[in-house]
């Protein structure tokens, strides 16, 4: 057998490896693949952000998140494209692979992978904390709903994709429509001198209202900067099951980031104006913090309130898809343990 022969059967097999294991095409359109780019990133508007106010002030902040953007921008739109002319469920990992070879393929997998499977975990007891906060169900320990959020979500994740990308949709649309009533209800207290309300450090290079931290403070709040935007890279890793990928991917994408800008601006914008950037600058639920001037719970801070546990889920069940994707991606490159079908 000559050595052109072993190639041509080494590529026949492979390609037959690949074309069994292939995930199924035209399951998602532009819309679902919008809806997923928003879920993997709206639990970050409810809560986390604001920590970057006590780092770097109003300020500070907001020069963080306009970078942040900026630079999730280029790079979700160089995924884009990349993933309209290589569309594999691995994503980014992919692209590496091309680019870097196996062994840098596998660093990035195992790292993206790493995130893909930690972050679930930690919003589940986010949930759990918040099920349990609220009072609902009678619960006084949060690990019923660990194990329920994991059995509930996969188990639509394993019943189909268009399923799970539908029920991810509708989900994420009940936290935006949220986030949208909460700055209504926000701008009609809104009062521009609470944006800057911070007490200055007078030591701090560059101090000012407006940079009460000084300078540094806009380093110290990258990483809240970009909650507003983490984890919408994950859309590309629908490509495999996209329809015309080469359209539907960079459409998606620049609605995804066009509706993540708008929801930060006015998050960012009506939740330190409404109460101050002081008051919730340390809060754990800053929205419904800025909701309630007095301390006590209103109508509207209870919509907001149970609107972020909708949002939490959005990213628990997105975050799944994306880890599951990227898992599947890296199994199917011989990665990790392979099916013998």
């Amino acid at each position: 057998m000559t050595v052109d022969s072993t190639r041509q059967r080494s590529a026949g097999e492979a390609d037959d490896y690949l074309e069994r294991r292939a995930l199924r095409r035209g399951s998602a359109g532009w819309l679902l693949l919008t809806g997923l780019g928003v879920a993997y990133v709206v639990s970050g508007d409810y809560s986390g952000w604001n920590f970057g106010l006590a780092e770097g002030g109003f300020g500070g902040l907001a020069v963080a998140m306009v970078l942040m953007g900026l630079m999730y921008t280029c790079m979700v739109f160089a995924l884009a494209e990349l993933s309209s002319i290589l569309p594999t469920a691995g994503g980014g990992y992919g692209f590496a692979r091309r680019a870097l070879g196996p062994w840098g393929g596998f660093l990035t997998g195992t790292a993206i992978l790493i995130e893909y499977v930690l972050a679930p975990a930690a919003i589940a007891i986010f949930i759990g904390d918040y099920v349990e906060s609220l009072g609902l169900f009678g619960l006084e320990s949060g690990w019923p709903v660990y194990l329920a959020c994991f059995v509930i979500f996969i188990g639509i994740h394993l019943w189909g994709v268009g399923e799970a990308l539908r029920f991810s949709f509708v989900v994420t649309g009940i936290a935006v429509a949220a986030l949208l009533v909460f700055a209504v209800g926000a701008f009609a207290e809104f009062d521009a001198s609470g944006l800057d309300d911070i007490p200055v450090d007078p030591d701090a290079f560059g101090a000012s209202s407006w940079l009460p931290m000084g300078l540094l403070g806009i380093w110290a709040a990258f990483p809240f900067g970009m909650w507003f935007f983490l984890g919408v890279e994950g859309v590309p890793l629908a490509a495999e099951e996209t329809r015309d990928p080469a359209r539907t991917l960079p459409r998606a994408i620049r609605w995804s980031m066009g509706i993540l800008v708008l929801l930060a601006l006015v998050t960012f914008f009506a939740a330190a104006g409404a109460r101050g950037s002081a008051a919730i600058q340390e809060a754990g639920n800053p929205l419904v913090e800025a909701l309630q001037p007095d301390g006590e719970a209103t109508a509207l801070s209870r919509i907001v309130n149970y609107a972020g546990l909708a949002g939490l889920v959005a990213s628990f069940f997105s975050l799944i898809y994306a880890g599951s994707r990227q898992l599947f991606a890296l199994s199917r490159a011989g990665y990790l343990p392979v099916s013998c079908r």
